[in-house]
């Protein structure tokens, strides 16, 4: 039997519960989440669980080498910014040709999600930290069998991985790729060194990566290697707590965090929207929200940058002052704009809620496994974030030591009246914003619940002005959008939609929503 391969579509209802909710991308993670939650941990303790637990049984998409970036609902709302910097031995003139590589040391920058972790935990956690990463430990040491969409993941990845030559990618390779191959869906994958890794993170509470035994080894690898990543770099690193911002839109008030991700795409995208005559599923609906996600794109890929080098404050494009400035530019025809030309990215997303807290947390190593650089003896896959700055001289993103890059992981959160609704959250690079955009309009347009706005047919806009379109969006629609000027592709690989989550709360309940598109998972109690 094929385990990859689902012929039909398949329908999922909400899950509910009172007590607390998990949903996250892969089964065994949620089921980390949740085991949590049985033994009184908080939605927090779940979150980190999950985390931990998704480096093992999706390191396609993330790893103890990424970044990370949260909300947290505790009473107020709070936002955390676990995004690692630059080397302070970037520079420009580093790179060849003008170019960042995607491979190799130089896009590597500081990793986060072990520092998000222990911050989130020393807040909000109730378990012993050791506690909290033993289901990732456990399905590292004893192996775990290979989910169907992390295994079609995992193969695509052979012919980026595989062929990389050097030191630097042999450890790499020899973990994750054992016997030269990917692990199809089905096999049982396991990693020691993953196991050690996290037990030694739980034993020193994250320090050991940063000012331990671990961050030495990956400084003696780097300089062993032709890496720029230095001791002084990982002792330096800090995560943020930071404040949210955010937008109504129709009665839902949606937040995201500031730069230097671009969750400002969003909040502009749903102003320009919200003084247009919009019908979300009507063709003149799909062209409208095109436009409006192609200006806030623009913008956002003009402006947003690491906050200490942007031009303008964030407040300053978020206005309905300016939405209505750059709402006159939407016509009957598809504007000429011109987007970056972002890599597609591997990233996972999760949801936890109990009866106090909620958690929006998404962590990333960027294009898949990320670098391709994995420090020996460890199961730390280095991300290569650093693909994200900009290269123009004076852009205030442009590539430099001891920056944040520009970054596309966003982690959403919804309330209405000032009450808390819940997490909510689509992965997937340059989709990430518009899949946010889609999933507000199906709960606040076409009043949708969590599991539906999640199960909606999706668009994208491309980098280069080609639009996307998911099966199930009419044909009609495409041609109509085409005779507006639209060059429209109908496509059926539905990876490239994203992925999403949510926990929204209803009255006295937990109504949790897991997407199809993944072989995820939502659980209540």
């Amino acid at each position: 039997m094929d385990l990859t391969h689902y012929p039909y579509p398949s329908r999922r209802p909400v899950v509910l519960g009172r007590r607390g909710a998990v949903a996250t991308s892969q089964p065994l993670a949620a089921l980390a989440g949740m085991e949590m939650l049985l033994k009184g941990g908080t939605a927090v303790d779940a979150a980190i669980a999950m985390a931990a637990c998704l480096t093992v049984v999706e390191p396609t998409s993330n790893g103890m080498g990424g970044d990370l970036f949260a909300l947290v609902w505790d009473g107020s709302l709070h936002g955390l910014n676990a995004s690692g910097k630059s080397p302070l031995a970037l520079s420009p003139e580093r790179l060849p040709e003008g170019r960042m590589p995607e491979r190799g040391w130089l896009p590597v920058t500081v990793p986060g999600a072990v520092s998000g972790w222990r911050a989130l935990h020393e807040r909000w956690g109730r378990l012993p930290f050791p506690e909290v990463l033993a289901p990732a430990i456990r399905h590292a040491e004893e192996g775990f069998p290979v989910g169907p969409e992390t295994a079609r993941a995992w193969r695509r990845a052979e012919g980026v991985y595989l062929p990389l030559q050097g030191p630097e990618f042999q450890a790499f390779q020899e973990v994750f790729f054992p016997g030269g191959r990917a692990p199809r869906a089905g096999e049982v994958w396991r990693s020691p060194l993953h196991a050690k890794t996290l037990r030694e993170i739980g034993e020193t509470y994250g320090e050991s990566l940063y000012l331990g035994p671990l961050a030495q080894a990956l400084a003696r690898f780097s300089e062993a290697t032709g890496g720029l990543l230095a001791l002084e770099d990982l002792k330096a690193h800090a995560p943020e707590w930071v404040r949210p911002l955010s937008t109504e839109y129709k009665g839902l008030a949606v937040h995201e965090l500031p730069p230097n991700g671009q969750g400002v795409a969003v909040l502009l995208a749903l102003n320009l929207l919200e003084g247009l005559d919009l019908r979300p599923e009507d063709p003149v609906g799909y062209h409208l929200q095109i436009e409006a996600m192609r200006l806030a794109l623009a913008d956002t890929y003009r402006h947003v940058a690491d906050p200490r080098f942007m031009e303008l404050p964030p407040e300053a494009f978020l206005s309905k002052a300016y939405a209505e400035e750059r709402r006159r530019l939407i016509g009957e025809r598809a504007l000429p704009i011109a987007l970056p030309g972002l890599k597609p990215e591997g990233t996972v997303y999760l949801a936890a809620a109990d009866g106090e807290v909620m958690v929006s947390l998404i962590q990333s190593n960027y294009q898949g496994f990320g670098s391709g650089v994995l420090v020996p003896g460890t199961g730390i896959a280095l991300q290569n974030r650093g693909l994200g700055f900009a290269l123009e001289e004076g852009h205030p993103n442009r590539v430099g030591p001891g920056k944040r890059p520009f970054h596309t992981i966003i982690p959403g959160f919804l309330m209405r009246e000032g009450k808390p609704l819940g997490p909510f959250g689509v992965m997937g690079g340059f989709m990430q914003p518009q899949g946010h955009v889609q999933v507000v309009l199906g709960l606040a347009d076409l009043g949708l619940n969590p599991q539906a706005a999640l199960d909606r047919p999706r668009w994208q806009v491309l980098p280069g002005g080609e639009v996307l379109l998911e099966p199930g969006i009419s044909q009609a629609t495409a041609l109509f959008l085409k005779d507006l000027g639209h060059r429209v592709r109908l496509e059926a690989e539905y990876a490239l939609f994203g992925r999403g989550q949510a926990i929204l709360r209803l009255e006295e309940a937990l109504c949790a929503a897991s997407d199809p598109r993944a072989e995820g998972l939502a659980l209540a109690l």
